[in-house]
């Protein structure tokens, strides 16, 4: 019995070790002020729908990342850091060089939002670049307030590609690492933040390994893959292939590998999640159009495009956005066959845009910050409470400018002016200087003038008046 106990023993022992340990992922560790890619489904940077009414928005929704707006360096180098005391945003600004005029006085211009409370723990700024030592640079500017720096290397755009960024960077690999070198070194490790950074698949497998093997091994915390190569287009269906090779090589150096390319909503991207073993999905274009799409099935779906675009707006007066992005999201919140798309699309004030959509309760701080934006003189019609200040003011400085007429002339020894009674007129009207009055003629010409004369005009039948049927 002993014996057989003993040797169970040792054939359970010897079977233990031959079977080996279970292989331990490694993983990029994610520095104290920043954050995990993994298990999240996020906001696309995008330019002009990422501004921080749009990424607020996206957060009540249940975004768990946002991405800013692609931002190029330069932009952010020189740029002043202050807080609004109205609304307690972060704002990044800068004079414009107001394109060498002189004529008009250059106003100063806020290239970068954030607000600190709602954002927080939750914003990755995302910065166009194609230079090591000016990356750093835009970098340090806003690296206390964000929990992330990503560098945009996918971007097809002309403005972005043209100067060797965005997609441009694809081509040039050692720049690109150097630029996510440097990054790490100089921005993450000081500010205890991430560096990550975006890229396009390559035409061939082969050169999208290559590539992501090096970017991987840079000390980056998360890559995102866009399903799509540089020359298409968002209409092209996108191509995931090589998802799961990316997937693989990011796991191996521990790194979160996030998607992004049509996905459609958080339920969608967690199923997708799971099919090609990627850690997040990024949603895009889906988020233009609702970004209740952010909410899962279980929590109550897509909302009605009215209920989101009631939060917008409020989010867009809370923030002060400026006026001409805010109506490029409503353009596509809207529904193109609603009326109320075409009314917000001619508005020309937030005033005007929530009276149009019957938002009766944000009127009075529409009204606000039309004021703040220099917005006022082009409302339609005053806000309510308004009207009648302005009509008895109006009529204030009417009585005031005639009573000072009168003292001026009276100062200066003329007789205050009265007005000279009416001449009589006749009942017919003014008499034209033709002799034969034209049956049919609605037009005068200019060289026909209208006097007046007192000859009285002899009466006509009146004309039969025309029968309906």
């Amino acid at each position: 019995m002993i014996r057989t106990l003993r040797t169970a023993m040792t054939t359970l022992m010897n079977a233990t070790a031959a079977t080996p340990a279970p292989a331990v992922v490694p993983r990029v560790p994610i520095p104290p002020k920043g954050v995990d890619y993994r298990n999240k489904i996020v906001l696309a940077p995008m330019v002009r729908s990422g501004e921080l009414p749009s990424r607020l928005l996206a957060l009540k929704y249940g975004a768990d990342l946002v991405w800013g707006p692609e931002t190029i360096d330069r932009s952010m180098i020189g740029a002043v850091r202050r807080v609004n005391p109205r609304n307690g945003t972060i704002e990044y600004t800068r004079m414009p060089s107001n394109g060498g005029r002189t004529d008009k006085a250059a106003k100063e211009s806020v290239i970068y939002r954030i607000d600190p409370a709602r954002e927080k723990g939750k914003l990755i700024f995302q910065m166009g670049t194609a230079n090591p030592e000016m990356a750093v640079q835009a970098a340090r500017v806003v690296a206390a307030d964000v929990d992330g720096i990503d560098v945009n290397s996918g971007c097809p755009k002309p403005f972005s590609t043209s100067g060797g960024m965005g997609a441009a960077l694809l081509r040039t690999p050692d720049l690109l690492v150097s630029i996510l070198e440097s990054l790490v070194k100089e921005v993450g490790e000081p500010f205890q933040i991430g560096i990550s950074v975006k890229i396009r698949i390559l035409a061939k497998p082969e050169e999208t390994e290559a590539l992501v093997s090096r970017l991987v091994k840079t000390g980056i915390t998360g890559l995102t893959v866009h399903c799509r190569t540089t020359p298409m287009r968002p209409r092209e269906r996108a191509i995931r292939d090589q998802l799961r090779m990316v997937a693989g090589i990011c796991h191996n150096a521990g790194v979160a590998c996030v998607m992004n390319g049509d996905v459609t909503s958080r339920d969608n991207g967690l199923a997708l999640m799971a099919e090609y073993g990627v850690d997040g999905a990024m949603i895009a274009t889906s988020a233009e159009t609702n970004s209740s799409c952010f909410r899962s099935e279980a929590d109550g779906g897509v909302a009605p495009w009215r209920d989101v675009v009631y939060e917008y707006m409020r989010f867009c007066l809370d923030s002060e956005n400026r006026l001409g992005n805010t109506k490029y999201l409503l353009n596509m919140l809207i529904p193109g066959k609603n009326k109320e798309f075409n009314q917000a699309k001619l508005a020309k004030t937030y005033l005007d845009i929530c009276r149009g959509l019957k938002f009766d309760d944000l009127l009075p701080r529409a009204a606000t910050v039309d004021e703040l934006l220099g917005l006022k003189e082009k409302w339609l019609s005053a806000p309510p409470g308004q009207e009648e200040q302005s009509q008895t003011d109006s009529k204030s400085e009417a009585v005031k400018n005639a009573m000072e007429s009168e003292s001026a002339r009276a100062a200066g020894g003329g007789a205050a002016r009265t007005k000279a009674p009416s001449p009589a007129v006749h009942g017919g009207g003014p008499i034209r200087r033709i002799s034969t009055p034209q049956a049919k003629s609605a037009k005068v010409d200019a060289d026909q003038v209208l006097v007046e004369s007192t000859i009285p005009v002899p009466e006509t039948q009146p004309q039969a008046q025309p029968q309906t049927a």
